[in-house]
């Protein structure tokens, strides 16, 4: 009985915090907040801003298809929501003295702790299902739609625990501003470095992608890096940008590996490899980086499918190995780097010539108050969304695309008119 009505009172919970829409906040407010950083203030915004991102995550979870829902491995990420959830509303209405920021601070890191493997469980959620029932095209863009606001909101949350772990717990650098490796030792405010430096981030990726693929290969190409400014803006010794570093890493260490695989095994026979080249420019408006190889190419009907949660060009990884390689035979590499990428209103795209190689672009906003989050929002447009079936397209190939929407998933059956009638018609 105790369980039945904790679980009613878990369900009246979410639905008054689903009421709410997220409070997304710049990477500015976020270095502003950090300058003057009071842990109360912290304490009283997090404890009402978890809970409506997480009830506005976990409303989708519910609607998600019967079949998805009942693979164990999807019950275990629910179950780690639903735990978590309850544990941030205990502070719901306790003062802010220092016993409870500190119990607060501890269960923060629980929390994070616990969803670490968040990714992982819920991607091999969708292989059991996969394994076990036919999954029709409505039930994979259910599933692809959900799964892109479910790990955005993840990356937000995660954002918001470690922002304040890393400003107020005395166990990480005792709360104060960590000197950073780099030519700049750039200062960081919780997880963000006001000066980041790119190319520095982008050697990083570059030697742990090259240590795998020496590993794998006994060989990897090299790495040329040019610095481009814009004329009309002064130049500086490094282009730095505010941002998270790890949300970059992630972004390059996965094109590394795939510009590193696909250069390896397009040039099989040859002893010589062609460079990567990486293309740093900064604008009025974004700071691109293009990443350029010469991998042979992918073809235009293969990349439609590289964002795709439920596609991957590698093997399915056992669980024995799964954590061997981050997300190695899950295929979501690119879609959560991207993700990573438009979580401050960034973009990452590509675009590959068949036959010779692939370039792909990082976009990230130049100007910090203009680098918002951008979260998912439950509704009853949502709720409409997973319930309507696909639409009848309404071009006369199935197969075009507009950028990364689909415009055309079914079209209806129909025979044109004869040459002859048609010429008369005209």
């Amino acid at each position: 009985m105790r369980i039945i009505a904790r679980l009613q009172n878990v369900s009246k919970m979410l639905d008054f915090y689903s009421q709410f829409n997220p409070s997304p906040l710049s990477i500015k407010k976020f270095i502003d907040f950090g300058l003057n950083a009071s842990e109360e203030k912290s304490f009283i915004f997090l404890r009402k801003e978890l809970p409506v991102r997480l009830a506005n995550i976990m409303k989708e979870i519910a609607l998600l298809p019967d079949n998805l829902l009942r693979m164990p491995s999807v019950i275990a990420v629910n179950d780690w929501y639903i735990r978590s959830f309850q544990e941030i509303l205990e502070f719901e209405k306790k003062d802010p003295n220092p016993d409870i920021l500190e119990h607060f601070c501890s269960e923060l890191v629980k929390i994070r702790n616990r969803h670490s493997d968040v990714v992982e469980t819920m991607a091999q959620g969708v292989l059991e299902l996969k394994e076990s029932h036919d999954v029709d095209s409505h039930t994979e863009h259910s599933i692809q739609y959900f799964l892109d606001r479910f790990y955005m909101s993840r990356i937000s949350i995660r954002m918001l625990i470690n922002q304040h772990i890393h400003l107020f717990s005395a166990l990480i650098f005792g709360g104060l501003l960590e000197r950073a490796p780099g030519p700049n030792k750039s200062k960081y405010i919780g997880c963000i470095d006001t000066q980041c430096d790119i190319v520095s981030v982008i050697r990083d990726a570059y030697e742990n992608a090259r240590f795998l693929c020496d590993q794998y290969y006994l060989a990897s190409p090299e790495l040329i890096l040019n610095e481009i400014h814009h004329n009309q803006l002064e130049k500086e010794q490094f282009i730095n940008i505010v941002y998270v570093p790890s949300h970059l890493y992630h972004m390059l260490f996965e094109l590394f590996k795939n510009s590193m695989r696909a250069v390896m095994e397009y040039h099989n026979t040859s002893d010589l490899f062609p460079p990567i080249t990486v293309t740093v420019s900064r604008g009025r408006e974004d700071i691109c980086l293009k990443m350029s190889d010469q991998g042979g190419g992918i073809s235009r009907s293969t990349t439609d499918h590289l964002f795709k949660y439920m596609y991957s060009t590698a093997p399915q990884p056992s669980k024995s190995d799964a954590h061997t390689v981050p997300l190695a035979g899950y295929g979501y590499g690119l879609p959560i780097s991207r993700l990573y990428a438009r979580y401050f209103h960034g973009d990452l795209v590509l675009l590959s010539c068949e036959g010779y190689g692939t370039d792909a672009v990082i976009y990230m906003k130049a100007l910090s108050n203009e680098a918002n989050e951008l979260l998912p929002i439950f509704n009853k447009a949502t709720s409409r969304f997973y319930r309507s079936t696909l639409q009848t397209g309404d071009w006369s190939n199935q197969a075009t695309h507009i950028g990364d929407r689909q415009i055309s998933i079914h079209t209806k059956k129909h025979q044109l008119p004869q040459q002859e009638s048609l010429t008369r018609a005209l």
